[in-house]
């Protein structure tokens, strides 16, 4: 049993508490710091209702806590978690509840020496729930076979982890000469409900009423987990007015000829056999609210994958890029903490 501590409570770090729900033989939420911005009574209403997932399946609620620190406890099948409020990394008493992995869900701290703090504060290694430029980068199913055991890792994001893993399996069956990703992705915390400032002007824009341009940095980091990528491999990203359920389109290249059957029966088998959990396919004709609480990193889409002149292929997959992804997170902690 891994002791994991999550920092940060908006959407990913309260769907990875949801998740953990599911890996209760394996980790144990040891206590949880949020921002601060809420009374314990309030954290505990935004886990128990939520506007994706519905109602928590497990009853929860909450106790008043005297300890310092901690602005009360939430308490789940008995267990009470400690349920902080501080700022810091580095100020946070990680050591004193026996954390083994910090799931860092903040998206404010990406940088090591911040993250750092974790470890000073007691915490013994950390996943950080976005892309960061300066520590080692673990997507599972894609790379984990590289990881020498270093404190601090990336679980890069939910696109990356959707893109690399379909990446990977087209790379070792049939090559890659170039590639190029779409994301249409659902609208995210970051983007504004109404038209207001912003550093992006296009994020500035409503994100319910538009189809809305912008960055993504899942290429960079997907060529950073698969190096032969480096160079050959860009993309771009499309938020839409949709609370969850995402969807890549994967433009590639190939090195060996190829055929829509054989390009569907690869992913067949790579969601049978190696890559279980991690891949999925469907035959369906499914829609984005399909995909809701789906664990997989990628769900390839079969009916919709076309080839042209034998080397220029088409794949699209689904992912969840909450739920999935925070499945990912605590498969990379139990990873790293095992």
């Amino acid at each position: 049993m891994i002791n994991i501590a999550i920092s940060g409570f908006g959407r990913i770090g309260r769907v990875a508490f949801r998740a953990s729900v599911d890996y209760a033989d394996q980790v144990k939420i040891a206590a949880i710091n949020t921002s601060g911005s809420m009374d314990i009574e309030g954290w505990v209403h935004l886990l128990k209702y939520d506007s994706v997932y519905g109602r928590f399946k497990k009853e929860i609620s909450f106790e008043k806590s005297k300890e310092e620190n901690e602005i009360g406890k939430l308490v789940l099948d008995g267990q009470k978690i400690p349920v902080l409020a501080v700022r810091e990394p580095k100020s946070i008493p990680w050591k004193k509840y026996q954390v083994k992995v910090v799931l860092d869900a903040t998206g404010a701290f990406r940088d090591r020496s911040f993250l750092k703090g974790h470890l000073d504060a007691g915490a013994k290694k950390v996943v950080v729930s976005a892309i960061s430029k300066d520590t080692e980068t673990i997507v599972m199913g894609v790379n984990q076979e590289k990881y020498k055991g270093g404190l601090i890792v990336s679980n890069a994001s939910c696109t990356t982890n959707c893109v690399a893993v379909v990446s990977k399996i087209i790379k070792d069956e049939f090559g890659i000469q170039k590639s190029f990703m779409s994301t249409i992705h659902a609208y995210t915390s970051n983007q504004n409900l109404v038209d207001a400032s912003h550093k992006d002007l296009r994020r500035a824009r409503s994100a319910p009423v538009n189809i809305i341009p912008t960055s993504t940095g899942a290429a960079e980091a997907t060529a950073k987990v698969i190096p032969s990528l480096s160079g050959i491999f860009e993309g771009s990203a499309y938020r839409v007015p949709i609370v969850g359920g995402s969807l890549i389109e994967l433009i590639i290249l190939t090195t060996k000829r190829v055929s829509v059957k054989e390009v569907n029966q690869v992913f067949k088998n790579a969601s049978e056999k190696d890559y279980r959990g991690i891949v999925g396919t469907t035959d369906e004709p499914l829609v984005s609210t399909d995909i809701l609480g789906r664990s997989e990193s990628a769900i390839v889409d079969l009916s919709l994958t076309q080839v042209i002149d034998q080397d220029l292929v088409k794949i699209v997959a689904w992912y969840d890029n909450e739920w999935g992804y925070s499945c990912r997170l605590i498969e990379e902690a139990i990873f790293i903490g095992a």
